[in-house]
């Protein structure tokens, strides 16, 4: 590795994929996802056979981990994950590791785990590359890692591999340090995608038969500060797309929902209703000490705007962090009545992970971890309850679901539904039934 390119890489490489079987998982958010996907259309374009399951039936060559590091469970579901799948490959399969928990990871502790190829981010776009030389040439250890992590990395998809939906990375980084998070550190400053390189990609999705599209980022809602331009222009150009079915964002920092965005999403009828807003606190004290930029009635008040303009039945999900450092139970409680008055649908809950090198870690007022583990529990009861109170809001009306596998798929609210149909199919079905969170549906088209 020399001034962050891949030394030795002959042309041609991309044709000796033929014949590999490769083994590709992600963790983490949706942006990993979309960087999961680049990576195995690339290897699937080479030639190569891609699986997101390990099976005796698919011995492999190789395997990629798009890894994840915004909580302490996710190191190490990342490490166990590691060891199983060095297991699997025996002596000569190739191993390669990239993203947020490889940013971090050290080189002895790489090694050790029987990683030879660890890429960061900001480099997985030379990653596919990279393993194939190495399945041609043997293992040996490489690490493509940069601390430099500012420029632009160009993922082009052409076609969805591991999903239906298409998850297009529009934006990296992040420069607003919330005290509890780590992933500005490892992800770097934010960058915006060109717009014609985005719009272009869109295109050609759409031209392969994609009938959703996921715009994604680290800190989706900056999109286009760095290049004069903003997220609601965006979707603006993206709306005038021909053939544009469905148009979904991935998760958005509460403060960026301002009315001019609210209205370019109004204006699309690609869009479906639902937006992910993860709200962490509904506490003033404790999403200051969070540094979040909000408080408490300033996040109901942006989910109220939002169903005005969007629908009252607009999809709201989020993301709960429960025992904060100096978190009270008045301050717990605060959080439990903010979801109820805000009408969440579906809600994440985490208990509070210590990142070493955030200011939280420094804080005072440690919760118990029996008392994290407690008000988690409390917060994911609660959870369950909206959401089961909203996916029955919809029993016995038509729904139009995106049906991705075996009968399961989404409907537009973002709403998981058992539906007949072929795999890619946009079918019209009228829901009947809740079971375990999941809308039963009859196909009415």
């Amino acid at each position: 590795m020399q001034g962050g390119k891949v030394v030795g890489i002959r042309a041609g490489v991309r044709d000796e994929g033929l014949g590999f079987r490769v083994f590709v998982h992600v963790f983490g958010c949706r942006t990993s996802l979309c960087e999961a996907d680049f990576i195995a259309a690339s290897l699937s374009a080479a030639g190569a056979s891609i699986s997101n399951e390990l099976s005796p039936d698919f011995s492999i060559h190789a395997a990629v981990i798009v890894s994840c590091s915004v909580t302490h469970a996710a190191d190490r579901k990342c490490r166990q994950l590691v060891r199983r799948v060095r297991k699997s490959l025996g002596d000569t399969g190739v191993l390669a590791v990239c993203g947020c928990w490889a940013q971090s990871l050290d080189t002895l502790t790489a090694q050790h785990l029987g990683i030879d190829i660890l890429a960061g981010n900001r480099g997985k776009n030379i990653l596919p590359d990279v393993l194939l030389a190495m399945l041609r040439d043997g293992r040996h250890f490489l690490d493509t890692r940069t601390s430099e992590l500012s420029g632009w990395e160009e993922l082009r998809i052409d076609a969805p591999v591991l999903h239906s939906r298409a998850f297009v990375k529009i934006q990296d980084g992040c420069n607003h340090f919330c005290t509890y998070c780590i992933i500005p550190f490892l992800r770097g400053k934010p960058v915006s995608r060109e717009g014609p390189n985005i719009l272009a990609e869109i295109h050609r999705l759409i031209e392969n038969g994609c009938k959703e599209i996921v715009l994604t980022g680290i800190h989706l809602g900056i999109y286009g500060q760095d290049r004069n331009t903003n997220l609601a222009r965006l979707i603006r150009e993206v709306s005038r797309i021909d053939g544009l079915k469905r148009l979904r964002l991935g998760s958005l920092e509460p403060f960026c929902l301002n009315d001019n965005l609210l209205d370019a999403l109004g204006e699309c009828p690609a869009f479906c209703p639902h937006l992910h807003l993860p709200m962490q606190s509904g506490d003033d004290e404790i999403l200051a000490a969070m540094r979040r930029g909000y408080r408490a009635e300033d996040f109901v008040r942006v989910c109220e705007r939002a169903r005005n303009v969007l629908g009252e039945n607009l999809h709201i999900s989020s993301d709960i962090l429960a025992g904060f450092p100096g978190e009270s139970e008045t301050a717990f409680m605060n959080t439990l009545d903010v979801m109820r008055k805000a009408g969440l649908g579906r809600v994440h809950v985490f208990p509070y992970s210590e990142r070493q090198g955030t200011i939280a870690a420094k804080l005072p007022g440690k919760i118990p971890h029996s008392e994290k583990a407690a008000r988690t529990a409390q917060a994911i009861s609660l959870g369950r309850e909206l959401y089961a109170e909203y996916v029955n809001s919809f029993i016995g009306h038509d729904a139009e679901i995106l049906v991705e596998t075996g009968n399961r798929g989404h409907t537009r609210h973002y709403i998981e539904a058992l539906c007949e149909g072929r795999d890619n199919e946009i079918v019209i079905a009228r829901a009947v039934k809740v079971n375990d969170g999941q809308l039963e549906c009859v196909r009415r088209d």
